[in-house]
């Protein structure tokens, strides 16, 4: 019976409501009685976890009804096609069942939904499914907010982790219905793109198969075709294309899509873009679920800093931030912005108020950018985090990656506040560290960010302690506390 309801037409959600609502759930699952009214006390969580795993496998249920289809076309597309959808609505039931016994939730989670589908006649692969989706059902997430998808080792070797389009189908359903049940606020162009990126390239890398990964150079070769096309359409001749892209490393061609080459080149052309002085360029970027900013830079330091405190003077969420190094010395900057609501940048007039203000901050005006100075004592203190956030206590701690391609990854997690890039940027700056990239990611109270970094202290375990040393205290000292807040909670 219970199978059944499962695999109803109509209702499903209603009557798994109807069952958590009288106990017949918590009666029936054990572990679902466990976790009814959990409450998880931080800013990402709103829902208790019972009610959290209700709310997943009511947004899968709408991926599963044409009605639904304009909401989410590609869950939709995709969820209709599963020819077994109960597995993935098992998963959503069971992917948070194991918190609050000590130990990994995903593993205890995964452990009872394998019993519990076998005890309802599920075959081994069946059961196995499910129980590899509770497994490993933050693993899209974590990998497309964390991880450089424009590398082709990070692509290939989540579709190694997953091994075939149903899993890979099964996971970025259960992600997109989870993240959506997680908080009303937290969902949004940025997430549901990267997303949806990361399945489409792993799609594509299956299709291929996992012995024979993409050719970066014929990936770059038809970028190059592609956006060559875009240009002469534009009006650009060869030879100002030509010497726009000599300018570029071969690798760029590989990590940018046709239209931000196109976008790219145009500006590189442009005679305004003098040597001396900052460009800056402001589009909507619906491809890349935010609003795009480009800047093009004179070498030297300090452009990442500046524009981060332009940005966060702006009210703007920084997403995503790639610096390219250009062959004459010059940076070519591209950050991924949203409204501190979560929406993108539409109004020509916002626009163009962000364009001009990013470009008086990197005007070579002599001043220091606003975060510490070089002799490591504040400016000023950066401004207080939200009300909200000032309740949590969230301590910074500092992990260093492998290297890849000569650049070393810095993952860093701390209490999020106004600010906090740009000095971040600093200490990156005082150390002689270049930033190639950053995948800028908010859970509730705490920032999660992830550094792609270039510099000569990076290869010294006693200069890494001392950066993760001097991150710690600075994050730690710019937390201004509240007048109104009690000794404790400062």
């Amino acid at each position: 019976l219970f199978m059944a309801i499962l695999r109803g037409a109509q209702g499903v959600t209603h009557e798994f409501r109807r069952m958590a609502r009288y106990g017949v759930l918590a009666r029936y699952i054990p572990a679902f009685g466990r976790v009814a009214g959990r409450m998880q006390f931080d800013l990402f969580h709103a829902y208790t976890v019972d009610q959290h795993s209700i709310g997943v496998l009511s947004n899968l249920r709408r991926f599963a009804l044409a009605r639904y289809d304009h909401e989410f076309p590609l869950c939709s597309r995709v969820m209709q096609t599963l020819p077994k959808p109960e597995l993935v609505y098992l998963a959503g039931l069971f992917h948070d069942l194991g918190k609050g016994r000590g130990g990994d939730h995903s593993e205890l989670g995964a452990v009872d939904a394998e019993v519990f589908c076998l005890e309802h006649g599920l075959d081994a692969y069946d059961a196995h499914l499910v129980a590899w989706l509770v497994r490993n059902h933050l693993l899209l997430s974590l990998t497309a907010q964390k991880r450089d998808l424009n590398d082709p080792d990070t692509i290939l070797g989540f579709a190694r982790s997953v091994g075939d389009p149903l899993h890979l189908d099964c996971l970025y359903l259960l992600t997109v219905a989870d993240v959506r049940a997680t908080n009303p606020t937290l969902w949004n162009s940025w997430k549901a793109r990267l997303f949806a990126d990361l399945y489409e390239l792993t799609r594509a890398a299956l299709r291929r198969g996992l012995e024979a990964p993409l050719d970066a150079e014929a990936l770059a070769a038809a970028t190059r075709n592609t956006a060559q096309g875009f240009l002469t359409a534009e009006g650009l001749d060869d030879a100002r294309v030509a010497a726009a892209w000599a300018r570029l490393s071969p690798e760029h061609f590989v990590r940018h899509s046709a239209d931000e080459v196109l976008w790219h080149t145009l500006l590189l052309a442009d005679s305004s873009a003098g040597a001396d002085t900052a460009t800056v360029a402001v589009r909507p970027a619906p491809s890349r679920g935010g609003t795009a900013v480009l800047v093009l830079a004179p070498g030297g330091g300090g452009g990442f800093v500046r524009a981060a405190v332009a940005l966060d003077a702006l009210g703007l969420t920084v997403l995503d931030a790639r610096i390219t190094a250009l062959a004459d010395g010059a940076r070519l900057e591209t950050y991924v912005v949203l409204e501190d609501d979560g929406s993108p940048l539409e109004d020509p007039a916002r626009l163009e108020q962000v364009r001009s203000r990013i470009a008086r901050e990197l005007a070579p005006s002599g001043r220091e950018p606003q975060g510490r100075a070089a002799r490591g004592q504040p400016r000023h203190p950066l401004r207080p985090p939200p009300r909200q956030a000032r309740l949590f206590q969230t301590p910074t701690r500092i992990a260093f990656g492998d290297a890849r391609e000569g650049r070393t990854v810095l993952e860093l997690v701390a209490g999020d506040r106004p600010g906090l890039l740009s000095e971040v940027g600093q200490v990156f700056e005082e150390f002689g560290l270049r930033v190639h990239a950053a995948r800028i990611t908010t859970v509730g109270e705490r920032a999660e960010d992830t550094f792609y970094l270039t510099g000569s202290p990076l290869a010294d375990p006693a200069a890494r302690a001392q950066l993760a040393a001097t991150l710690e205290q600075r994050l730690t000292q710019s937390v201004v506390p509240s007048a109104n807040a009690s000794p404790a909670r400062r």
